[in-house]
């Protein structure tokens, strides 16, 4: 039998974290969560080069994003998916980030368990690093896969609120972000660290408020401060400490500095000029 331990827990509930790999957590949450939203590894730690305000760096992540084998890359999405399936209400919907590294792999394993892919959001990146060999075009985008548990419910969609930031048109799959700004560094950074405006919008899209948030591969928890930031209750599953101690930190300052933070999100300061948060 597998030990849960649980590694810390916010003084107001909001803000839960388990040191432990998702597919020993997702299951023991059936059909609890109304939403997930995942940045699993994209398998790119292959040696290579790129260059990061000017200077050459390694594309290397950690161990944990390493692969070049399909089949296991295919095995390991077939598992952690099929979890959060059971984890998910019937009414639950998932968000998945990805490149082309990974993308292929999710897309086919999420219709061979049967979700219903909604969308592929397109996050257009303002500042993408240069390509360091000059052999194929610049990668400036990575994809978020939209899709529910379930062909026969209705999944949340708050498309009016997205409407109403929008400039009042219907919101489209692309949308354009810069990268993470140097206030979200400041407890430390993630390798793969997503803006906070990107996952506030997500969230705001897919959920509403008191629905419960998960992310399965929590890292610096960018995915329970926009969770928080919007009055929705967070579980993440992390396995290394450094990140579950940088995550501790966040929402610490997030909870001394709530209103600064949230004035520093675009979409949150306009849905509150029209009073709407």
């Amino acid at each position: 039998m597998v030990k849960v331990r649980l590694k810390f827990v916010s003084e107001d509930e909001k803000f839960i974290l388990y040191q432990n790999d998702c597919n020993n957590l997702l299951p023991k949450f059936e059909k609890k969560i109304d939403l997930i939203f995942a940045d699993p590894p994209y398998f790119l730690s292959n040696d290579g080069l790129s260059i990061q305000n000017g200077k050459i760096v390694s594309v290397n992540k950690g161990n944990w994003d390493k692969g070049d084998d399909i089949e296991k890359i295919d095995k390991f999405n077939i598992k952690w998916l099929s979890n959060a399936k059971i984890a998910l209400k019937d009414t639950g919907s998932i968000l998945i980030s990805g490149t082309y590294h990974n993308i292929f792999s999710l897309g086919r394993i999420l219709q061979k368990l049967d979700f219903k892919i909604l969308n592929i959001i397109t996050w257009q990146k303002t500042n993408p690093p240069p390509n360091f060999s000059c052999r194929y075009l610049t990668h400036s985008t990575e994809q978020i896969i939209w899709a529910r548990k379930s062909y026969k419910h209705k999944h949340i969609f708050n498309y009016n609120l997205l409407k109403k930031i929008n400039s009042n048109k219907q919101m489209r799959d692309v949308w354009t972000f810069g990268a993470i700004a140097p206030w979200e560094k400041a407890n430390g950074k993630h390798p793969t660290q997503k803006p906070l405006s990107l996952l506030v919008r997500l969230i705001l899209m897919a959920s509403n408020e008191n629905s419960i948030i998960c992310d399965p591969f929590s890292g610096s928890s960018t995915t329970g401060i926009a969770a928080n930031l919007l009055n929705r209750k967070f579980i993440g599953f992390e396995k290394e400490k450094e990140f579950i101690e940088m995550s501790i930190a966040r929402k610490i300052e997030l909870e001394n500095n709530f209103n600064i933070i949230k004035n520093k999100i675009n979409d949150l300061k306009l849905l509150n000029k029209i009073n709407l948060f």
